[in-house]
């Protein structure tokens, strides 16, 4: 999701206010108000109309709502109605923040569900290792991000590819990332989902790439030199690749700790160049 103007983000803050809400009810299915949400943003996606009418800022928030219970009352649950009441009440930037927002909300419910099943941990994971299958195949990435490439293809690639391998959440997840790419790069979208999944759990990513696969007694400790130097939990992500020539790269946000040998070489180079 791009960056959010002002009155999208207080109307995306409000929004995801009432979701808590929602969710917090024993009788809410997450999962369900998820599924629900995001075939809403394919709707929004495809009738560009419709997605004015519900962001008119001109219009009552009164007859924003009313215009969306017109047409979803009776096809989507009572918990997914009332977030949408709040997505249409309030005021975006624009229709495109609008169905943006509403992607958000739909992918913070599906988390909420895997954290609800205790699969949290296991889908940031998957949503990592899809988004380094996809980063490793440039011809997987660009016929994913075809933007003339047919959706149901996409979607059937995908389900291809990763069904019956990964939960129903992350598999979910990845086709609506697939279906909006737009020309951003469906990587770009897998890259957003692994770090919000990651922040459900108030932990930060760090992108690890070892010359050799790490023993779980040097996870461990990685994690808790890199816990101590960014003061809040970490969440490793580790990716082998034998021509680093040993040690490890890890990249937290911005940041890059390059351990590497072809990274100290590089730099006794640049020193040598320099002399």
């Amino acid at each position: 999701m791009g960056t959010l103007h002002a009155a999208s983000r207080e109307a995306l803050g409000l929004a995801e206010e009432r979701l808590g809400e929602v969710l917090a009810d024993a009788g809410a299915d997450a999962a369900t108000v998820g599924d629900e949400l995001l075939s809403v943003v394919d709707l929004l996606d495809r009738e560009i109309g419709l997605r004015r009418a519900v962001s008119d800022a001109s219009a009552t928030p009164e007859a924003r709502t009313a215009l969306v219970r017109r047409l979803f009352d009776g096809k989507l649950s009572e918990p997914a109605l009332k977030v949408l009441d709040a997505v249409a009440g309030n005021r975006w930037s624009s229709p495109r923040q609008l169905v943006d927002g509403l992607e958000s909300l739909g992918h913070s419910a599906l988390l909420t569900a895997a954290e609800k099943t205790g699969n949290i941990d296991a889908v940031e994971t998957q949503l990592f290792q899809v988004s380094r299958v996809v980063a490793r195949h440039p011809e997987l990435e660009t016929a994913l991000s075809d933007l003339a490439g047919p959706t149901d293809a996409k979607r059937n690639l995908v389900r291809g590819l990763f069904a019956d391998k990964v939960d129903v959440v992350t598999e979910t997840l990845v086709e609506q990332v697939v279906r909006r790419a737009k020309g951003r790069g469906v990587g770009v979208g897998l890259d957003a989902l692994v770090k919000l999944a990651a922040d459900r759990r108030q932990r930060s990513v760090a992108y690890v790439t070892s010359a050799s696969a790490l023993t779980d007694e040097q996870a461990a400790q990685l994690g808790a030199k890199l816990n101590d130097i960014y003061g809040r939990s970490i969440a490793l992500h580790v990716e082998v690749d034998p021509s680093l020539g040993g040690g490890l790269v890890v990249r937290v946000g911005d940041e890059v700790i390059d351990g590497s040998a072809a990274g100290r070489l590089a730099a006794l180079r640049r020193r040598l160049a320099r002399a």
